[in-house]
């Protein structure tokens, strides 16, 4: 049964926001080594079983994201580095916004910021940078990435 043009759109959606959280998954679980992340720390992290993350992980090595070694784990690529700052400033620019802007409390933030993070534009991640004065840092401290997605000073 083919899908209707919803189901796909609403499938490629999903895949995409997979991508991203494995990307961001992997580059949180990084910072703290020097190395690969092993996919069952990234299972862990995704609440995912380690099944399911090695297939994720595979597809994510065919799309050129992660290096991908049996038994090892993976380590980002650069293009899976930038996929992963993205995502990541647009969740922490989403926060302060959220925070600032709009007064909701902070222990509400994050989980706000967790399901839109996938579904802003680049115009409305720009239009969130200038209101708040490209902001350094989240509300929760966090250092946010700039526009130019280098790592930020954690």
């Amino acid at each position: 049964m083919a899908l209707g043009s919803s189901d796909a759109r609403s499938k490629r959606a999903t895949n995409a926001e997979a991508i991203e959280d494995y990307a961001k998954a992997i580059y949180a679980l990084s910072l703290d080594r020097a190395g690969a992340v092993l996919n069952g720390e990234v299972a862990e992290r995704l609440g995912v079983t380690p099944a399911t993350a090695t297939s994720m992980l595979k597809r994510l090595d065919e799309m050129g994201l992660v290096e991908h070694t049996p038994y090892k784990g993976v380590v980002l690529t650069p293009a899976g580095e930038k996929v992963a700052l993205e995502v990541i400033r647009h969740h922490r620019l989403i926060e302060a916004y959220l925070s600032e802007a709009l007064g909701m409390p902070e222990d509400r933030v994050h989980d706000e910021a967790e399901v839109l993070e996938h579904y802003i534009s680049e115009e409305l991640e720009q239009l969130i940078a200038e209101k708040l004065g490209e902001p350094s840092h989240d509300p929760h401290g966090t250092p946010i990435p700039g526009p130019d997605l280098r790592p930020p000073v954690e």
